[in-house]
């Protein structure tokens, strides 16, 4: 009986070592299958390349199809979460604190949601912060600089014009030049197709921190591609020559600290004269301080999820939420169902939201307060305090809000960063009841209705209606003209 048993055991044992080689044998050979297709696809390409920026994105649809149409799906602009998506919303008129928080800069005139990068082009041309509205083309403020980000045209124009060149340009110089949205070369090397961050500012940035790029990993460059642009930023000097303020670290302190060295400012305040800090939008920075950036997992991984079609296995381009396709995202790596992760996130931004609606209030009040208080006749000497706790508490809501996805990427470091805030605008405000008891004053500092954007204009003194109005002219007789010229050098195949 025991023999009999032992006999099957074995041949139990031999059946199953049969199987377990049978599917080893077909992963293999799937894997294989995948790996000569991708061969196959990249050595019967019909485009080879001699330059590694090639600016039109069409260029490549012939022998990248799946991921170009992807791509072309960043028109979309249906997907929408509890918090934003991808149509254009004025954040302004949800939230007209804003208008007040950055009173004295253009962000106070017009800042809306992000849509797909299909639409960077058109959204840096309508934006009212460009092009001085009603004023002639070259004499506007901003620098060729602001359009660093914003398509391949951008790294072919470095190569063409240099660098420094290219950021000290008027910004309308590169109007007719920048035609092609952000596409296969802001990322690929045209040549190879392999993944190359194509702005200098991040390789400077790393030279600069003892780190080489290129010697990054394949799983580090399905990140470093998207934070070539997805960071914080100014521009430095008369030259404005764009710098990643990196130097010490990624923490809103470590770059608080980098400013604070220089005396930096990106603008005084209008109401409080608060020397200011503008975050711009440090995607890349806060992911890397989350729980996923810190288990190694890349921006590609949750927003460009991987499609299998056909034994080919190639990265969705449509670049959006994770949350639009949980079951190729989050569920590649959590067990629970859509919903439940959904709501997980949803959990986090509302905490976070929770904070940052109360830091608007405190913070905008604070600069009414402060403007208050100078009219009352308030020293620079009894200000100063005042106006460092505004610009720490300002530039720390600020870092947390502009980042894309902040309260999703690392959520516990948001709270924290919003609840320094908070406790420096609390601060602020003591400093300053003192202050105005000081000059005679008691008492609550009267607010004016700021419970709209328009109200909110009108308190600051901005002609929003003739910005829009301007802006409508620029975009009707400039921008055409700009197409034209472009359309004569061969600069796109199709808008």
């Amino acid at each position: 009986m025991e023999k009999h048993l032992k006999r099957w055991q074995g041949w139990l044992l031999f059946g199953g070592s049969m199987v377990v080689v049978f599917l080893l044998g077909l992963v293999a050979s799937s894997l294989l299958e995948r790996r000569a297709e991708v061969v196959s696809i990249f050595n019967n390409r019909k485009n080879m390349f001699k330059e590694d920026i090639v600016a039109q994105n069409e260029k490549f649809a012939g022998d990248f199809p799946r991921e170009y149409e992807t791509w072309k799906a960043t028109e979309d602009t249906t997907f929408e979460s509890e918090f934003n998506g991808s149509q254009h919303k004025d954040v302004l008129a949800q939230r007209p604190e804003m208008v007040i928080l950055w009173g004295g800069y253009s962000f106070a005139w017009d800042y809306k949601s992000p849509r797909g990068h299909h639409h960077a082009i058109e959204d840096m041309r309508e934006i009212l912060r460009t092009g001085a509205p009603g004023v002639t083309p070259g004499d506007e403020p901003q620098p060729g600089t602001c359009w660093t980000c914003k398509g391949p045209d951008v790294p072919r124009l470095m190569k063409e014009k240099g660098v420094a060149n290219f950021y000290k340009a008027k910004w309308s110089q590169w109007g007719p030049e920048v035609m092609n949205t952000i596409g296969c070369s802001d990322c690929h090397d045209a040549r190879t197709m392999d993944l190359r961050p194509a702005r200098p500012a991040l390789y400077e940035a790393w030279k600069r921190r003892g780190l080489d790029v290129s010697k990054a990993s394949h799983q580090e460059m399905r990140s470093l591609v998207c934070a070539q642009c997805h960071t914080e930023y100014y521009f430095k000097g008369d030259g404005k020559y764009l710098t990643f303020p990196q130097d010490s670290g990624l923490t809103v302190e470590n770059i608080e600290a980098y400013y604070d060295k220089t005396g930096y400012y990106d603008y005084i305040h209008q109401l409080s004269k608060a020397p200011i800090l503008k975050a711009q939008h440090p995607g890349y920075e806060l992911s890397k301080m989350g729980i996923h950036g810190q288990r190694g997992v890349s921006c590609a991984d949750c927003h460009m999820p991987y499609i299998s079609e056909g034994g080919v296995k190639y990265s969705d381009h449509h670049i959006m939420s994770p949350l639009a396709h949980i079951d190729r995202t989050c569920q590649t790596c959590h067990r629970e169902d859509a919903e439940t992760l959904r709501q997980n996130v949803y959990e986090r931004q509302r905490k976070c939201n929770e904070i940052r609606n109360r830091v608007e209030k405190e913070l905008s009040t604070a600069h009414i307060e402060a403007k208050f208080a100078w009219d009352k006749g308030a020293s620079e000497t009894e200000m100063k305090p005042i106006l460092s706790l505004l610009r720490k508490s300002q530039w720390r809501w600020d870092f947390a809000v502009a980042s894309h996805g902040a309260s999703f990427h690392a959520p516990q470091e948001v709270m924290r960063i919003l609840g320094h805030s908070l406790d420096y605008a609390h601060q602020a405000r003591l400093r300053l009841s003192k202050v105005l008891a000081h000059h005679g004053f008691y008492g609550d500092v009267p607010m004016p209705d700021i419970s709209t954007k328009e109200k909110a204009w009108a308190y600051l003194g901005i002609d929003g209606k003739q910005k829009m109005a301007d802006k409508k002219k620029f975009l009707q007789t400039i921008v055409p003209k700009w197409i034209q010229e472009a359309k004569k050098k061969g600069r796109f195949i199709t808008l």
